[in-house]
């Protein structure tokens, strides 16, 4: 486990790179030996990488070196950080006069000679790594303490008994349909099915379980499962072997393509049923895919894979990924009981709460509940002795066996993750059980912390984002949020493998945790990463004996009068502060102390004011305060040149804005009388500004209200010139924004997203929108509603997500929304109170919505074309009742419950109801008639 190694050794490596351009190591020695720890930590860290690739447990010595490497590597990142930042903060000052001048000087020449110092200290202990590397033969030693093979941990699913499995029957059954169903001609065709999803979700006790029940239809048939590093050759010679039910002479010694030849040639004309179990690599596939011979004698082949970017490799035209889905809630407490007492039917009363919080915290994962059950079996059947259970799940303090072989088999997925990732999924095990977390949040920490690094110009959000994306492809963690474009928003880490995250990071030092759990889990020496957690029943305190200052980040979550003072933590990059709610403004007065400080987030709606030093955080690049009450900036806070991400809630546009030249996004800035009208003239500097959210609350009867709305339109329009992809307005009261009606020129031709949240309505559609052709995210006020405003909107070829409110439809009789409209559409709301004759769809539109709310007059008839919309999966009708009866509305209702039905994906469906008050005088005579009854 070097992965928290290879992250910040790859980041120090960049740093002394840096170190060796700079005009500082002219001073005597210092470039020699800069350039010494670079080529030593390199070396140092292709034998790290190496290590990772080693199967078995490292030796007691290798593992002891490694851990003083990593302390080495993070003691030099941070002298460098520190000088860095010194000879950085002296250079700048400004020093009028021959006096100030020379006082400077010497101050720059006392920081360089410390750092020559420090740099000698740090070589020495770089010399002494390299030395006991070579004395104790470390690189031999490390690829030979594994001698013997681990039994496979997934061997076990192979030879379930089938009474006691629980919740197969339906997956079998759909799987064997995907498998089996006719489809015309294609039935004869080669067809694979790739079952994907987590480790321990049962894939592979399911593919055994079609593969035994389908074996008799074919004439030959085999199962093999690959390793992370699979023996290609040997796989082969098992597919044979099965396949054929012999083996060939000498056929150790043939190579891969003499293998796959006849292979090939056995199964040309055979019908064959082959299951490769376990797919990690795509190359892997693509060399047994070979051998596996594309015939029209109704074959069949299934894999699994914990990937879903290699589950779509697998498949071709005909294929179908089928996606594994965990244990529902009833199967889950069936599997668990008959494990632990023969029967699904029998649980103690006394046990019965706790046997919930255990199932809750297996989320549905049969690998957990069986490993769970029978470290159960194996106990006293007691509350006590079950809530201890309960409690140490997640908190890595249980070690019986039963528990580290479920570990074994989650470590797999772990295990074949590339160093980069494995540091930024680590890095997840900060945040509590069952948290949130949002995509942004995490990607921007990562940077703070140095672990995305990026050549060519790239932009490092980006590269962010597709580590998030690769994690979550790798189902290493689960989604929550999904966007309408498939983004995934937000995720959480299942406690299953939070647990082992967290056993990782206490053995490489990676993150020290505090909270009522793992009080326990604290290992004296300095602390890297400090994760607080105030929300549990005891209250955590920081150990006297905890070494704080060389702490890199800091996550609080609750509050405790116990928390450490920030003064304390001299080289924190990350602060991040949630749900504080009693926390006094006096706790962040040495803030100024910061100043590696990157990444700043205060979610406590108790602060109301930031200190005025704010601005001395030079290297900060996140400031997040979305859940303060604070409603002013500091006015130092224009002096953060390295910003690039400003978030806030209800807080005014700060005055020399323009200054913030490398901010990117600017949230939810409100713009009221207050402000001064220049300031809005300044957001036209912000040259990189992709994300602006603007909390409008300027009338046309406000002292110079002019003067705002021209300087916005001015800014605007330089923003949409340069780089702005997002627009959003809001305001809780009729605040006009008219003038964005006609006047946004040129086009913003690069915007994404425009979306306005206020009780203003445009009279038609703004004119600067029908040319946006990135355009994918738009919400909108618009009265009335009529063709024309369709007709623009329809014809937008990039726009996805789409939500349209307005007062009243201007239509004589039913748009039509036809076949060449809204092509890209994926999710599309609709609120309107007097609808008119409303939509009709015809066939093949809207071909790829899958979520739409809309509302419906009950009396204007009962087609509308849903039955057309081939992809919805979510739908909300709102049916408008003034002026109809009640069998009219119930009429519609039907109506629009069997077209969804016939609907491919059998989409949900809610019905709501507006304006039943009005409803036609039949109702009440309706009611007196079955009251009567």
């Amino acid at each position: 486990m070097v992965s928290a190694l290879t992250g910040v050794m790859t980041s120090v490596i960049s740093k002394l790179t840096a170190l060796l351009g700079q005009e500082y190591t002219k001073l005597t020695g210092v470039q020699r030996e800069v350039n010494f720890m670079k080529d030593e930590l390199s070396s140092m860290n292709a034998l790290l990488q190496r290590l990772a690739e080693v199967d078995g447990d490292l030796d007691v010595q290798m593992k002891e070196w490694r851990r003083q490497v990593q302390e080495m590597s993070y003691d030099i990142e941070d002298c460098i950080d520190d000088f860095m930042h010194r000879a950085g903060h002296n250079s700048t000052v400004d020093s009028a006069g021959l006096v100030h001048r020379v006082i400077q000087q010497l101050k720059a020449l006392r920081v360089r000679h410390q750092i020559a110092s420090q740099i000698q200290n740090l070589k020495a202990r770089v010399e002494d790594a390299s030395k006991r590397r070579m004395r104790y033969k470390l690189d031999e030693r490390a690829f030979q303490s594994s001698t013997t093979t681990a039994i496979d941990p997934r061997l076990p699913s192979l030879y379930v008994e089938p009474d006691g499995l629980v919740g197969i029957d339906q997956p079998r059954h759909e799987l064997i349909g995907l498998l089996m169903e006719e489809e015309g001609a294609s039935v004869q065709q080669l067809k694979v099915i790739s079952i994907v999803g987590p480790g321990g979700l049962g894939k592979t006790t399911l593919a055994n379980e079609v593969y035994h029940t389908l074996e008799g239809q074919f004439q030959c048939r085999a199962f093999v499962s690959l390793s992370q590093q699979p023996d290609v050759k040997k796989i082969l010679r098992n597919i044979f072997s099965q396949v054929s039910l012999q083996e060939l002479f000498n056929m150790e010694m043939w190579d891969e393509e003499k293998l796959i030849n006849t292979i090939r040639e056995f199964l040309k004309n055979k019908r064959y049923f082959i299951v490769i179990d376990d797919v990690w690599s795509t190359q892997a596939w693509k060399t047994i895919k070979c051998a596996l011979y594309m015939n029209n004698c109704g074959s069949r082949i299934i894999t699994t894979t914990r990937i879903i970017s290699i589950a779509k490799s697998c498949c071709s035209h005909h294929d179908h990924v089928y996606e594994i889905i965990p244990l529902s809630a009833d199967d889950s407490k069936c599997l668990f009981f008959k494990r632990i007492f023969g029967s699904e039917d029998i649980c103690p009363p006394q046990l019965e709460e706790v046997s919930n919080e255990i199932l809750e915290k297996c989320s549905g994962l049969p690998l957990a509940i069986v490993t769970i059950a029978s470290l159960l079996a194996n106990k006293a059947s007691t509350k006590e002795e079950w809530d201890r259970i309960c409690n140490s799940i997640g908190s890595t303090l249980e070690k019986d066996p039963d528990l580290e072989e479920m570990r074994r088999i989650l470590s797999l997925s772990y295990d074949d993750l590339p160093h980069h990732l494995k540091t930024c999924l680590l890095y997840l095990s900060i945040f509590p059980e069952d948290y949130e977390i949002e995509r942004d949040q995490i990607v921007k920490r990562w940077i703070a912390e140095g672990f995305i690094n990026t050549e060519g110009g790239q932009d490092l959000e980006e590269i962010g984002a597709s580590y998030f994306n690769d994690l979550i492809n790798r189902s290493m963690i689960q989604p929550m949020q999904i966007k309408y474009d498939g983004r995934v928003a937000s995720c959480r880490v299942h406690d299953m493998i939070l647990d082992l995250l967290i056993s990782k990071s206490i053995e490489e030092n990676f993150v020290t945790f505090m909270s009522g759990k793992c009080q326990r889990l604290f290992l004296q020496g300095k602390a890297r990463r400090l994760s607080l957690n105030y929300y549990s029943e005891e209250q955590a305190m920081v150990p006297t004996t905890m070494i704080i200052s060389h702490c890199r980040s800091l996550s609080i979550f609750g509050y405790s009068e116990h928390m450490p003072r920030l003064s304390k933590f001299r080289v924190l990059r990350v602060l991040d502060i949630e749900n504080g709610e009693e926390m006094e403004h006096k706790y962040f007065e040495h803030i100024r102390r910061l100043l590696h400080l990157k990444y700043l987030r205060l979610h406590l709606r108790s602060i109301v004011t930031l200190p005025e030093q704010l601005g001395e955080l030079q290297h900060l690049r996140t400031l997040d305060l979305g859940e303060t009450k604070i409603t002013k900036f500091p006015k130092s806070i224009v002096q953060l040149q390295n910003l690039t991400c400003l978030r806030a809630s209800n807080m005014e546009l700060p005055e020399n804005i323009g200054n913030l030249h490398d901010l990117q996004e600017l949230c939810e800035i409100k713009i009221n009388q207050n402000c001064s009208a220049s300031s809005l003239l300044g957001l036209g500097s912000l040259t990189k500004l992709r994300i602006l959210g603007v909390r409008w609350c300027i009338v046309k009867t406000d002292t110079d209200s002019r003067a705002f709305v021209d300087n916005l339109l001015s800014s605007l329009r330089k923003l949409g010139r340069l780089n702005l992809r997002s627009l959003c307005i809001q305001g809780y009261y009729v605040y006009s924004i008219d003038f964005l009606l006609d006047s946004w020129f040129p086009t913003p031709h690069l915007l994404q997203k425009f979306q306005m949240s206020l009780n203003y309505y445009f009279p038609r559609i703004p004119v600067w929108i029908a040319p946006l052709g990135r355009l994918t995210n738009l919400k909108i006020n618009v009265d009335p509603v009529d063709e024309k405003t369709w007709e623009i909107l329809g014809n937008l070829p990039s726009l996805m997500f789409l939500f349209v409110t307005s007062k009243a439809a201007a239509l004589k009789e039913r748009f039509v929304v036809s076949s060449s409209m809204f092509i890209c559409l994926k999710e599309f709301h609709f609120t309107c109170w007097n609808n008119g004759p409303g939509m009709m769809f015809e066939a093949g539109a809207m071909p790829r919505l899958e979520k739409m709310r809309v509302p419906f007059n009950a009396g204007s008839g009962l087609n509308f074309g849903i039955q057309q919309l081939s992809s919805l999966r979510h739908l909300v009708v709102e049916i408008i009742c003034s002026g109809a009866t009640v069998q009219e509305v119930d009429a519609l209702e039907e109506s629009i419950r069997s077209a969804a039905d016939l609907l491919p994906n059998r989409p949900t469906l809610e019905v709501r109801t507006w304006d039943e008050e009005n409803m036609a005088e039949e109702e009440s005579m309706t009611e007196e008639i079955h009251t009567r009854g």
